[in-house]
């Protein structure tokens, strides 16, 4: 008998790990196709909160957050490239050599599973990013990607254009940050088993084969 779980993926838009975790993940959860499904949300979380709307520059972000030199960086972004290439991305010139703020975006996800539209979007929102080099902040952007999914143009304006579902994006980060995620993706099984980071697909697939049966 094929076994249900709820996987709950906590990631932002604009962090190449968490796309690369997710292709991971799929690449398991095709091979588990025949044993386990699974109901997938995803759970907001802001690499930079903080974030301006202009953004900033992401070789100067990169060594004023982690304090890495100019080869640091170029060498994580061609490690990280390749990863992506290995599971079937292809990534572009992240934002165009820009990081963003991503909270608008974040709240168009968690209007769009109301709709079961969040992994269309979710996608389509990594794709703006790291293939197209777009704005994830800038609203004619989101707008667009929202209406190429098959969500509400004027209803996903209308979001951006006021503060709804502000209050529970803010809140579902707040859960996450106090259940102790501080680093993303972090993928939640069944609310209590978490595997962290941009795993290999057969890690994925051990990990939810043993949850499986536990359950």
């Amino acid at each position: 008998m094929s076994k249900h779980l709820k996987l709950d993926i906590v990631s932002d838009v604009s962090c190449p790990w968490c796309i690369i975790g997710y292709q991971s993940l799929n690449q398991a959860l095709i091979k588990l196709a025949a044993d386990i499904s699974v109901d997938i949300t995803w759970q907001p979380f802001e690499l930079n909160p903080d974030m301006p709307k202009e953004g900033q520059d992401i070789t100067e972000h990169l060594t004023e957050k982690y304090g890495i030199s100019i080869e640091q960086g170029e060498q994580n972004r061609l490690m990280i490239k390749q990863r992506g290439l290995a599971l079937g991305y292809e990534f572009g010139n992240r934002g165009g050599g820009q990081i963003y703020n991503t909270f608008d975006a974040h709240r168009l996800l968690h209007w769009a599973k109301e709709y079961d539209k969040q992994t269309e979007l979710k996608l389509a929102l990594f794709d703006l990013y790291f293939k197209d080099s777009g704005d994830p902040s800038d609203h004619q952007k989101l707008l667009a990607v929202s209406q190429n999914v098959g969500l509400d143009r004027e209803k996903a304006q209308h979001i951006l254009a006021s503060n709804e579902y502000e209050e529970e994006v803010r809140a579902l980060q707040r859960h996450y940050q106090a259940m102790g995620i501080s680093s993303v993706p972090a993928v939640i099984v069944n609310d209590k088993h978490l595997i962290s980071g941009g795993q290999p697909p057969d890690v994925f697939e051990q990990a939810l084969r043993e949850i499986a049966k536990e359950s």
